[in-house]
């Protein structure tokens, strides 16, 4: 083991806090594959259990995004992305709400992964409505110019991840790698919505946002739990955006939208959730459709595409009632397979 990582741990396990570049280092020799199993499960609960500081988790998203596969994409590229993790079991919510963004003319580069801990990740919906996930990066860079999205394997982007997946896995429990995922787009997409599976994260996930180079930014949290803006209730955002992060609420009603309960949300496998999706870019009227114009508007007000969620609602609303957003998804599949 090298002596500086263990004096990290040390470091941590005396409750002291680590500077970015110590934070930094650390993450770029777990992830060098050089920390053994042990070292890394130490050094991640030690971390958990003190609670993650600002420079920490910056250090950290520094260290993941420089082993990072990159693709090029157009400078004002959109994500819409959860850490997932929130438990509530839905509809894969921000990737339908990439594709009806696409469809308003935002450059979309999805960032996501096959499912974790719900039945049903962004890659096993995808994959069913027949997008190839793992088409060469090349064709992923053409889509995004082409038709303004392209999905990023998280895996394949991260391939460094698989030197800690044996001790996340073992430890069995949130780490700090639950919240760098959306912290580390493949294609440095300066525009995001991100949902987190805790509101305490909102804000200063927001603030490392800002110190990682991002232009504007909602972190959002449903007060019912959900990684998304939520239908049932109101949700916390935080807001990075010229230079200082603001927080406040949300509600369904501040869109024009009516509250509906989690349970009419709730999704199940992939080739479910599939279905729900394309009968929500077919315009069926229910649940799925409201919470996914919902947070489609969050994303179009980041992009400087709506002034207030109300608009941003109604322009997403219009993308899906005429034909745009299933013609996107249909372009998208050609496209992705060629």
């Amino acid at each position: 083991m090298s002596p500086d990582f263990k004096t990290l741990i040390n470091k941590i396990a005396s409750g002291e806090t680590l500077t970015r570049q110590e934070a930094r280092n650390a993450f770029n020799y777990m992830m060098s594959g050089d920390a053994t199993g042990a070292q890394i499960g130490a050094f991640l609960m030690g971390l958990r259990l003190r609670g993650e500081t600002i420079d920490e988790i910056t250090g950290a998203a520094e260290a993941m995004r420089a082993k990072a596969h990159f693709i090029t994409a157009p400078d004002n590229a959109v994500d819409t992305c959860g850490t997932g993790g929130d438990g509530a079991h839905t509809y894969n919510i921000s990737t339908a709400a990439a594709i009806i963004l696409a469809a308003c003319g935002v450059s979309v580069a999805k960032h996501g992964n096959r499912a974790i801990s719900s039945k049903s990740g962004s890659a096993d919906v995808l994959e069913v409505l027949g997008i190839n996930i793992d088409a060469p990066m090349a064709i992923v860079e053409r889509c995004l110019a082409e038709i303004g999205i392209g999905f990023m394997m998280a895996t394949r982007h991260h391939s460094a991840m698989r030197h800690v997946g044996p001790s996340r896995t073992s430890l069995g429990t949130r780490t700090i790698f639950n919240l760098l995922g959306p912290l580390s787009n493949p294609a440095g997409a300066k525009y995001q919505v991100i949902g987190v599976f805790d509101k305490k994260w909102t804000a200063p996930l927001a603030e490392v946002l800002g110190k990682l180079g991002s232009e504007w930014v909602w972190v959002v949290h449903g007060a019912d739990g959900l990684d998304e803006l939520s239908l049932s209730g109101p949700s916390y955002v935080s807001e990075y955006k010229d230079g200082k992060v603001t927080s406040f609420e949300i509600t369904p009603e501040d869109a024009g939208l009516e509250r509906a309960p989690l349970s009419k949300i709730r999704g199940g496998n992939s080739s479910q959730n599939a279905k729900a999706l394309k009968q929500v870019l077919q315009g069926h009227k229910n649940a799925y459709r409201d919470i996914t114009l919902l947070n489609c508007a969050a994303a179009l007000l980041v992009a400087g595409k709506a002034k207030n969620i109300k608009e941003g609602t109604q322009i997403a609303a219009k993308a899906v009632d005429s034909g745009a957003a299933l013609g996107k998804l249909q372009q998208w599949v050609k496209m992705s397979n060629e």
